[in-house]
C-alpha cells in the first residue's frame, strides 16, 4: 500500500476561500512537478529543498486551472513521513475537483480515511494511540477535550505505557532466566521485590482504568437525563437548555413516546441532554414502549433532572417520588420544580414543602418563561465535578484503551496473586507477557489488519 502515491483534499467539504490538496508517496513531488508552472523561472520543485513555499499555476495542458502554493515536505519529515505536497489553492468546488482529477490521471489514487495518517503510524511516526488522537483532536468541541486529545498526541499516554512494557519485560526477564536454571533451583528474582513491583504496576493500570469514566465524560459529554410525568414541562427545558426547538412541546400529555438527545457546552463541560417519555399508567403500546426507555436512559444517566409540575398533587408527586429515588440512588439528583409562575408567593411558600423528606438539592423555576434557567445552569456545571485537567494528565477516553487496560489489569492482578500463592514462574511468565500484549495493542506494538482497518475507516478522508 506505502508504494502507492495518494491523494485527498484536506480541507472540510464545500466551498471556502481556500481548499489544501494533500498529495504523499514517493512520486509526490514528481507528479505534482508535471502539472505546476511556477511563476518565478528555474523554480523546478523536484529540486527545492522541504519546507518552503512556491507560487504558481496547476495546469491541464495549456489551459490554466488555478494559481497556488505549493508546500514540500521531504521523507522522512513531514507528517506520513514519506515525500508530500501540499497544494493551496481557490476553494471553489469545481477548482478542487479538477485538481482532484488532475493528479489521479497522473496515476495518484484517491486516498481511504485515514490514509494519511495510518502511513504516519506505519512509518513510524506515531504510535497507535497518537494516531487515534488526531481523530479526536479534530472532533474535539470543548476545551477539556481538545487538551486529552493534544495530550495524548503528544505522547503523554504512550509514554506511561512505554514505561509499564519496560517494567513487565524486566519482570519476565527474571522469572524466564530462572527457568532456564530450574534444575539448579536458581533464584534470580526475590519473591517480595517483585511482588512490590507488579503491586506499583497494578496501581498504574488501575489508575487508568479508573479514570475513563471522567475521560469518557470528557469526550462524549455528561449524560443528563429530563424525567418526570406528562406534561410536566420535560421538553420545554430541553429546548431551553439547547436553545433549540428539538422535542415537540403541547398541552397534550404523552407527546413524547420516544427518546431525544442533544448537546450543549456549558462552562467548558458538554452535557448530553436526554429527554425521555412522560411516566405515567397507560394502556398505549407505543406510549408505554418510550416509558419504559424511560427507565433505561435513567439508569445510564450522571445527572437526574426530575421535573415537576408545581400544580401537580401532593399525593401523586410522593407516588412517583417512591419509583424514582430508589432508581437514582448513587446518581445527582435534581428536583426542578417547573412552572412556578403560575402560583402565587403564599402557594409557592407551602409548595416548596413538597417531597421536603428527599435529601437532595431543588429549584424553582419557569421553563416557558426562562426563570431562574442560569441557577440550573450552574448546578449541573457543579454536579459535573469533573476534575481541572493540565497538559500533563493521563486520561483515558478511548473504549478500546479502556478494554485493553482492563485485560490488563486483571493480567497483573493474577501475577500477584501468583506470587502470594508462590506459584511456578512459567505461570507468572505467561500472566505477565499477557499484560504486556495488552498494553501493546493500545501503542500498535502488537496489531492486526484488522484492528488498524477499523480505526482508520472512522477517520475523515484527507487526515
Amino acid at each position: 500500500m506505502n508504494n502507492d502515491t495518494i491523494c485527498a483534499v484536506s480541507t472540510a467539504p464545500g466551498a471556502g476561500g481556500v481548499a489544501v490538496i494533500r498529495v504523499s508517496g514517493p512520486d509526490a513531488i514528481r507528479v505534482t512537478e508535471s502539472v505546476f508552472r511556477p511563476h518565478k523561472a528555474g523554480k523546478v520543485l523536484s529540486a527545492q529543498p522541504a519546507y518552503t513555499l512556491h507560487y504558481g499555476t496547476i495546469i491541464k495542458g495549456e489551459e490554466a486551472i488555478d494559481d497556488v502554493l505549493v508546500s514540500v515536505f521531504r521523507n522522512p519529515h513531514s507528517f506520513t513521513g514519506e515525500d508530500t505536497t501540499e497544494i493551496t489553492c481557490h476553494g471553489s468546488v469545481y477548482i478542487q475537483q479538477q485538481i482532484m482529477q488532475l493528479f489521479i490521471r497522473n496515476g495518484v489514487r484517491a486516498a481511504l480515511p485515514g490514509e494519511f495518517t495510518q502511513r504516519a503510524f506505519l512509518n513510524g511516526k506515531m504510535d497507535l494511540s497518537q494516531a487515534e488522537a488526531v481523530a479526536d483532536l479534530i472532533a474535539s468541541t470543548s476545551a477539556g477535550m481538545h487538551k486529552l486529545a493534544m495530550n495524548q498526541m503528544r505522547g503523554g499516554f504512550s509514554r506511561e505505557l512505554v514505561k509499564l512494557r519496560g517494567q513487565l519485560l524486566d519482570f519476565t526477564s527474571l522469572i524466564e532466566l530462572e527457568l532456564d536454571f530450574s534444575e539448579e533451583e536458581v533464584e534470580f528474582a526475590d519473591r517480595e521485590n517483585l511482588c512490590q513491583l507488579a503491586s506499583t504496576i497494578e496501581q498504574t493500570i488501575s489508575r487508568l482504568v479508573d479514570s475513563f469514566s471522567v475521560g469518557n465524560a470528557v469526550k462524549n459529554g455528561i449524560p443528563v437525563a429530563i424525567v418526570g410525568e406528562t406534561n410536566a414541562g420535560k421538553s420545554t427545558l430541553l429546548n431551553l437548555l439547547v436553545g433549540e426547538e428539538r422535542a415537540i412541546v403541547s398541552d397534550i400529555h404523552g407527546t413524547t413516546r420516544d427518546v431525544i438527545e442533544d448537546t450543549i457546552n456549558l462552562g467548558g463541560i458538554t452535557f448530553r441532554f436526554i429527554d425521555t417519555a412522560g411516566i405515567r399508567e397507560t394502556t398505549d403500546t407505543i406510549e408505554n414502549m418510550g416509558i419504559q426507555r424511560t427507565w433505561s436512559k435513567l439508569r445510564q444517566a450522571t445527572i437526574i433532572l426530575w421535573v415537576i409540575d408545581f400544580t401537580t398533587p401532593p399525593e401523586q408527586i410522593e407516588e412517583m417520588a417512591r419509583q424514582l429515588v430508589p432508581e437514582a440512588a448513587g446518581k445527582k439528583l435534581l428536583l426542578v420544580f417547573n412552572k412556578s409562575d403560575l402560583l402565587t408567593s403564599e402557594e409557592l411558600i407551602a409548595k416548596k414543602q413538597l417531597v421536603a423528606d428527599i435529601d437532595t438539592e431543588r429549584i424553582y423555576i419557569s421553563a416557558k418563561k426562562q426563570e431562574n434557567t442560569s441557577q440550573l445552569q450552574q448546578f449541573l456545571v457543579e454536579a459535573a465535578s469533573l476534575p481541572e485537567i493540565t497538559p500533563n494528565d493521563v486520561i483515558v477516553t478511548n473504549v478500546r484503551h479502556y478494554e485493553a487496560l482492563s485485560h490488563a489489569q486483571a493480567s497483573i492482578q493474577r501475577v500477584i496473586e501468583g506470587l502470594k500463592q508462590n506459584i511456578s514462574g512459567d505461570f507468572l511468565s505467561q500472566d505477565i507477557r499477557e499484560c504486556m500484549h495488552y498494553l501493546g495493542e493500545i501503542t500498535g506494538q502488537i496489531n492486526n489488519d484488522e484492528i488498524l482497518g477499523n480505526i482508520f475507516a472512522k477517520f475523515c478522508i484527507g487526515k
